[in-house]
């Protein structure tokens, strides 16, 4: 690495990495951005992983919040080669009848077709997708008393509780379902406090800025990122790994978009004893088997909004997903797991050869298991999609072992950066006065575990380093 000093180094280019770097860089610090592989991206990266000319996410796939995100909505990506797609239906949710609820971006549409669900689905979401523009200054923001109160407090009151809770205001299979479907995104049983959160957020910024994929693959979000911060003059160094904070080149601010177990070994020397005592302490989810396919054809969905979905969420009925769900919270291996599934070549050709397809898809699983969940994904697949295994040429699977090895801050195959409940929403990852502040003067932490979290939204990157900036530069 170079010796020479920087005003601020960042470690790691996940979004909230390049967030911070681009942050720092626009108030014309000198930056380094420090990655330990060879290509930017964390979570955005795509890859050959089966075949070749099969382009696979690595990890993202579908992309709600950076759609959705305040600081990624400010940058001129499509200037440095980004371009969404936004599959018709956002979101289906088939039964073992041969029918589908489906989340479009439309609000009204998606409401009509609950039926009987539809007043109940609009006087849930119209208030959330109607102030949307004040709710995600708070949801997105740093901690800290809300923007706007009345707004943040009303939406608090539904997001507080049990998914199981909130499923009540529904009566048809389709509308239960579809919640099931959006709440299993924040790893919770559905029974805890807060299991509704998640589900809201993503509902709600579905109607306002849709589920969109990235054409060509995550990585292009990633690419387009460094792409910014390089214009500006930021300097990025690849295949550097960085095994303690004191090897990184001198400067005023290190950001590390690390968790805290990798914050520790790499500057816990440097932190007091309490604080290393807090982050010790911090927790971890469930983690994720994650499978990729390439495929001959399509995946053959007997429901028709399957065949138009950009993400198909695998698991039936309410009460099978909560099963499912209470069952990786208790540490076991559900049999029919919850499956969350992307189809991006769909509707964008460039993932696959003429012709031919590609599947991404992922479970819960307890945290560190290594067990082999192909057979029960596929199962659940082949269950609303008959044929589906004929059509498949080439899979490729990462257990939350392989998960962790890829990126360190999937401990334990947690892809969210820490398990997102009640206590820990308030203490991520510390109790402290800034969760981005470390005890050691100008060390940060911009990683997923910090809010508000984890999403491919580069708020926390960005909430870091207006923190270092406040401390050091201003």
């Amino acid at each position: 690495m170079h010796k020479r000093g920087y005003d601020a180094v960042v470690v790691g280019s996940g979004p909230n990495g390049l967030a911070a770097a681009i942050t720092l860089r626009l108030r014309g610090l000198a930056v380094l951005l420090v990655e330990a592989r060879a290509t930017v991206g964390g979570g955005m990266r795509s890859a050959e992983l089966t075949l070749p000319g099969y382009v696979h996410d690595v990890c993202s796939a579908i992309h709600p919040m950076a759609a959705a995100s305040p600081f990624f909505g400010g940058l001129p990506l499509e200037q440095h080669g980004l371009a969404y797609i936004h599959p018709p239906v956002l979101v289906a949710h088939p039964f073992d009848d041969g029918t589908a609820s489906a989340l479009r971006r439309s609000l009204p549409d998606t409401a009509r077709s609950l039926r009987e669900d539809e007043r109940a689905y609009m006087r849930l979401m119209a208030p959330l997708v109607g102030r949307w523009d004040r709710l995600v200054a708070d949801i997105l923001g740093p901690p800290g008393w809300p923007r706007h109160p009345g707004e943040f407090a009303r939406f608090g009151l539904h997001a507080m509780a049990p998914a199981l809770t909130s499923a009540r205001r529904f009566h048809s299979v389709a509308a239960r379902g579809l919640w099931a479907g959006l709440a299993a995104h924040g790893v919770l049983p559905f029974s805890k406090i807060m299991s509704s959160a998640v589900g809201l957020v993503l509902a709600a910024a579905g109607h306002v800025h849709g589920w969109p994929l990235v054409r060509g693959g995550s990585q292009n979000l990633a690419n387009a990122l460094a792409g910014i911060f390089a214009s500006l003059g930021g300097e990025i160094q690849l295949g550097q790994e960085v095994a303690s904070i004191d090897a990184l080149p001198a400067s005023r601010a290190v950001l590390l978009d690390v968790t805290p177990r990798q914050a520790l070994r790499l500057a816990g020397h440097h932190f007091t004893a309490f604080y290393r005592w807090q982050l010790g302490g911090f927790r971890y989810g469930p983690g994720v088997f994650k499978m990729d396919w390439a495929l001959a054809d399509p995946i053959p969905f007997t429901a028709p909004e399957c065949r138009e979905a950009g993400t198909v969420h695998l698991g039936n009925t309410l009460e099978e997903i909560a099963a499912a769900e209470a069952e990786v919270g208790w540490g076991r291996h559900p049999a029919r797991p919850f499956v969350l599934l992307a189809q991006p070549p769909r509707f964008d050709p460039s993932r696959a050869p003429a012709g031919r397809h590609t599947a991404w898809a992922y479970c819960h699983v307890p945290p560190g298991s290594e067990r082999d969940m192909t057979k029960a994904i596929e199962q659940q697949v082949e269950r609303f999609a008959p044929g589906f295994r004929e059509r498949i040429l080439g899979r490729h699977s990462m257990n939350t072992r392989a998960m962790t090895a890829y990126n360190p801050n999937y401990v334990g195959g947690d892809i969210n950066g820490g398990v997102v409940d009640l206590g820990q929403s308030i203490n991520r990852p510390a109790l402290r006065p800034s969760p981005y502040r470390t005890s050691a003067r100008g060390v940060y932490l911009c990683s997923a575990s910090t809010p508000p979290g984890g999403g491919v939204h580069g708020q926390c990157g960005t909430h870091a380093a207006r923190t270092a900036l406040a401390d050091l530069f201003d």
